[in-house]
């Protein structure tokens, strides 16, 4: 017997629970400013996330999937694109949107049902949020191919959780990654709950990493509350993709702290107890500590920020909450570029009943 093939998946840490430096800190992160920069929005994600659950719980929001806990991933990996790469993301990653100029208007607007949130102001080639599972996989790598195609300097970032990585969707998206070198990054956030489903009940796979080895390309693991970690493994894979060295899938090690969503209820599959061990492990509160240890943060500049961030958030919420709703007929209006004959009578039968 002879070993034909053999591999090892590397997790990256550069900040510990407790805020205190565990590896090499990349060129960026000893810059004050920068580190700022990924804090505020992670502060300002957060601060959209709780208004964003209190209009669902009072009647004038949908059904919203909360992100808290899970900051640093969408944060870091954003933060590492540039204008020209495309973000795919899946339906927790708001504030991968932020970072990219989506504004917390049109995120409120989708999330209140109006189609118009998905026209973005600012990332014009950057995907609606995705709600099926891992559906968005093969679209992230079409993408690729046409960048390829083109010979285009973009990269896809497509971003799902834990669960889409059970998902046909995803292997059959990564293996034509693989197959044809694609410059794609997968982001795999591993927040260890696939709606009520663990971890381990999902998949036998040590790591969720590993699954891109038999798409013949690089998995690697990252702590998903360590943004400094993320925005690097990002980094370093958006540069592999756009030197044409192929894809990488990264698995973002964090936990959902929230539900999944607001209709759901995750006290009926776990306890108070494992959410708060996981607490202690959250995004914001180490990378303070960690700027407040090396940085100086004071305790003024913590408030202005909290101060901004709310004030930001409450103007974008009286915003959505005064915009006025698309008449009915938009309905029909932006589905088809040519109106069928069927839909054209139900158009013009509704009209004539208003």
């Amino acid at each position: 017997m002879s070993i034909v093939a053999s591999f090892e998946i590397a997790h990256t840490r550069v900040l510990g629970p407790d805020g205190k430096v565990e590896g090499e800190l990349p060129p960026f992160a000893r810059d004050r400013d920068a580190l700022v920069a990924l804090y505020r929005w992670m502060v300002l994600t957060r601060a959209f996330d709780a208004k964003a659950v209190a209009l669902q719980r009072t009647g004038r929001l949908g059904t919203y999937a909360s992100g808290i806990g899970q900051e640093a991933v969408c944060v870091g990996a954003a933060h590492a694109m540039t204008p020209d790469d495309v973000l795919l993301p899946s339906f927790r990653e708001h504030g991968a949107q932020l970072v990219r100029g989506v504004t917390m208007q049109e995120l409120l607007l989708y999330w209140g049902g109006d189609e118009r949130g998905s026209d973005f102001a600012g990332p014009r080639q950057d995907f609606p949020v995705c709600i099926p599972v891992g559906t968005h996989a093969p679209h992230a790598a079409g993408a690729a191919l046409a960048f390829k195609l083109r010979d285009e300097p973009s990269v896809a970032v497509c971003i799902f959780g834990d669960g889409a990585t059970s998902r046909g969707d995803v292997y059959e998206a990564m293996n034509v990654a693989g197959a044809w070198t694609l410059p794609v990054v997968f982001i795999a956030n591993n927040n260890q709950w696939a709606i009520s489903v663990p971890r381990p009940a999902q998949t036998a796979a040590e790591t969720l990493a590993q699954k891109a080895v038999a798409a013949g390309f690089e998995g690697l693991q990252v702590d998903g509350n360590d943004v400094i970690a993320v925005r690097q493994a990002t980094t370093e894979a958006l540069d592999k993709a756009r030197s044409g060295n192929g894809p990488t899938l990264i698995e973002a090690l964090t936990y959902r702290l929230g539900d999944h969503t607001t209709v759901d209820d995750a006290s009926r599959y776990r306890d108070d107890e494992e959410v708060g061990r996981h607490w202690k492990e959250e995004p914001i509160a180490r990378l303070r500590s960690y700027l407040t240890a090396a940085h100086g943060w004071q305790k003024a500049e913590e408030e202005a920020l909290i101060a901004a961030c709310a004030a930001e958030v409450e103007d974008a919420a009286e915003s959505y909450l005064a915009a006025s709703p698309e008449p009915p007929e938009a309905m029909f209006d932006y589905l088809y570029e040519e109106l069928p004959a069927d839909a054209a009578r139900q158009r013009a039968a509704m009209l004539a009943q208003e």
